[in-house]
């Protein structure tokens, strides 16, 4: 297996990419880690370590920022990290790619360089949302299209369920449809009219799903547009983040109330643990022709190392050759 890591993605790159990519490479002897970026820099955070064998560097003289306009940035900026990682998977030097860096720009450069996977009109991203049934739920789109249309969420259904089959190992994964309500007739139009359309699919279809019912685990796939998804993830992050923001002010107004913290803190660490992206790896973009994952923005060591591990797995399975397959049959 051969996975290109954009080494200049991300708010604590390179550091975090170069100690993620070590740190996998050391785990993964049969995979080949290739970090594309600036090589003077990458080396400079190498601070003489000599690399592992399955290690490489690809000088990429040019990064993608955060300010940048993704359609822009990708077409004129030839040789940033996140776009020549992107033709390193069209051309078959890579079998798959990660990066933490602008969403947008990797989604543009899913699209334009490595392009749609055939059968599929838009991608998805599709992170992990954590649950308390420690399953987590796949959900998709969460914010690749801002507009979409009932097939396109038919078509992420069948995404979705397949990568928690390849992934995750789950037989029969169960689907939701992001709704206001749990009856068949609610919802907008997009909603009634994939409603059927994902009652026709290979998948374990449990209806609409309501966003508070969402952590509580009902469906291990979430499906909904990328408007309404991203919202109701930046919702579920600010309350997560309010949450325990509360609980530090109550915890530390007297001594008795620090006495309590201090007894149940490995608990508190625990469910902080639980809810910390750094342990999902990444967000695949389902739909390309190659493997694509995006890490969060905020990634560290551990998390570059899991999305590593998470797109070995999906390698592993084939799930592109899947979810190519079962959409041809369409």
């Amino acid at each position: 297996m051969r996975i290109a890591i954009d080494a200049m993605g991300g708010d604590n790159a390179p550091e975090a990419t170069v100690e993620g990519a070590l740190s996998a490479a050391a785990e993964w002897k049969d995979t080949d880690i290739t970090l594309v970026g600036d090589r003077e820099r990458i080396e400079s955070v190498l601070n003489g370590r000599a690399l592992p064998a399955n290690l490489s560097i690809r000088h990429a003289s040019e990064m993608i920022d955060a300010q940048d306009e993704p359609v822009k940035a990708v077409r004129r900026k030839k040789d940033a990290s996140m776009v020549v990682a992107g033709r390193m998977v069209r051309e078959g030097e890579a079998d798959a790619m990660i990066s933490a860096g602008n969403t947008g720009a990797l989604m543009t450069t899913g699209l334009l360089v490595v392009g749609r996977m055939e059968g599929i009109e838009r991608p998805a991203l599709a992170p992990m949302i954590p649950t308390i049934d420690d399953q987590g739920v796949l959900a998709l789109d969460l914010g690749a299209n801002m507009d979409a249309k009932p097939e396109h969420l038919a078509q992420y259904a069948l995404m979705g369920s397949l990568y928690r089959q390849k992934v995750h190992g789950m037989a029969s994964p169960r689907v939701g449809l992001l709704n206001v309500g749990t009856e068949a007739g609610k919802g907008n139009e997009l909603t009634k009219l994939t409603f059927p359309l994902i009652e026709q699919l290979p998948v374990h279809f449990v209806g609409n799903v309501e966003s508070r019912d969402v952590l509580t685990g009902n469906c291990d796939v979430l499906v909904c547009d990328g408007f309404a998804g991203n919202i109701m993830l930046k919702s579920l992050e600010g309350t997560a983040g309010a949450i325990f923001s509360l609980l530090k002010e109550q915890f530390t107004k007297s001594l008795k109330t620090k006495l309590a913290a201090a007894l149940i803190m490995p608990e508190l660490r625990s469910l902080k643990d639980k809810l910390d992206y750094k342990e999902h790896g990444g967000a695949p973009l389902l739909g390309l022709s190659g493997l694509v994952l995006k890490s969060h923005g905020s990634s560290d060591g551990i998390a570059v190392k899991n999305a590593v591990r998470q797109a070995r797995t999906a390698l592993q399975n084939r799930l592109v050759e899947s979810i190519s397959k079962e959409i041809s049959r369409k």
